[in-house]
């Protein structure tokens, strides 16, 4: 298990927390695998009645991938790459009980692709999201697949090509954020939208959630098979690395010198 991924449970609703806030939360492998244990643990536990996943802190649900972490990846380790997200994905997709996305700051790339995972997403004004992966010269699969689902192909095709974040207010408005609240109201209300769905009854809102996987299974496994031979070629063309490395200058350059005496 991972050090920086906090469980909890009350009255019925589980609560899965990000905190690796020095990070902005971004996740790395370790933290991906505890939370996959986490959702099926509280998916087979029948004290569960519903799941919220949110992020420490006020700057960001989750900054996505851990570049630390994808610096040095090459052809092979992109494909083990893509199937680790498969598992990721899977076990959100296959949770019977409904999941509540928390969102605080910034949810960028794969946090973003999670988030449009969850089945309600409450947020507050300072929120953004976006897929800016183009950026750090990673090329999208399963984003595209989850966006077209949702906002159809020319938003898609525009969100993917230019890496913009959109705001709170522009993600509400296109019904990617259902519940838009104060920032201290965040959590408070996601704990009452996750205690109405718990009260549902169970069997009915697992066939439910069980159809909308059904319905999206196809699209969700033509993305990851195509994932890996798009990631092989871009991981091993080395432009990934190259941009990452130039992203991490640039950071160090941004940060205050030490002090001297």
């Amino acid at each position: 298990m991972s050090e920086f991924i906090r469980f909890d449970v009350t009255e019925r609703v589980a609560c899965i927390t990000l905190n690796r806030q020095d990070r902005l939360n971004a996740w790395d492998r370790g933290m991906r695998d505890a939370i996959v244990a986490g959702v099926q643990r509280f998916g087979a536990d029948d004290s569960v009645g519903a799941v919220i996943l949110t992020g420490a802190g006020a700057r960001a649900f989750c900054a996505g991938q851990d570049l630390d972490e994808a610096q040095g990846f090459d052809a092979d380790r992109a494909e083990a790459w893509i199937r680790e997200w498969e598992t990721y994905y899977d076990a959100l997709r296959a949770l019977s009980k409904p999941l509540v996305i928390a969102l605080n700051g910034i949810a960028a790339g794969s946090a973003f692709q999670v988030a449009l995972l969850g089945d309600i997403r409450v947020a507050h004004p300072g929120v953004r999201m976006g897929q800016p992966e183009i950026n750090s010269g990673i090329a999208s699969t399963t984003g595209p697949w989850l966006m077209r689902e949702m906002l159809g192909l020319s938003r898609t095709i525009e969100l993917t090509l230019t890496g913009r974040m959109m705001d709170a207010e522009e993600c509400h408005r296109l019904g990617l954020i259902h519940h838009l609240v104060p920032q201290d109201q965040v959590m408070p209300h996601a704990r009452k939208v996750a205690g109405e769905l718990a009260a549902k009854p169970p069997i009915a809102m697992r066939l439910n959630k069980q159809r909308f996987r059904a319905v999206t299974e196809p699209g969700f496994r033509d993305a990851i098979n195509a994932g890996i031979p798009v990631q092989r070629e871009s991981y091993g063309s080395g432009e990934p690395a190259r941009m990452m490395e130039a992203f991490f200058r640039e950071r160090a350059a941004r940060k205050p010198a030490a002090p001297t005496s």
